[in-house]
């Protein structure tokens, strides 16, 4: 499955006020990427290894892959077109050498 075909079945299941199309995939995919922090969070605290927190990880990484497509459908923009055009930023700023770093200009 590419991420075209990823961001209209996951659309199917998007049952928001559309009044909020951006707001509430925004403040969603800040609260799913809090929860994939969270679960590493407490690897580090338990000291509880990848292997036995793998699958829980994988399950809050879809949910901010879901909100993600959410918001960029809010925004009329395609997932697809949002990681080929990043992959291209960063293979330019790989060839000049500027990877590390701040700033977008780079």
């Amino acid at each position: 499955m590419n991420l075209y075909d990823y961001q209209i079945e996951a659309m199917k299941t998007a049952i928001y006020n559309t009044t909020h199309a951006i707001t509430y995939p925004a403040l969603g995919l800040v609260e799913e990427a809090g929860e994939v922090a969270g679960k590493i969070a407490k690897m580090i605290r338990d000291d509880i290894k990848l292997d036995d927190q793998r699958e829980k990880i994988e399950t809050e990484m879809g949910d901010v892959l879901w909100m993600l497509a959410a918001l960029a459908k809010g925004c009329n923009l395609s997932l697809q077109t949002i990681a080929e055009e990043n992959l291209e930023k960063l293979a330019k700023r790989r060839d000049k050498g500027t990877i590390k770093g701040e700033g977008d200009d780079r």
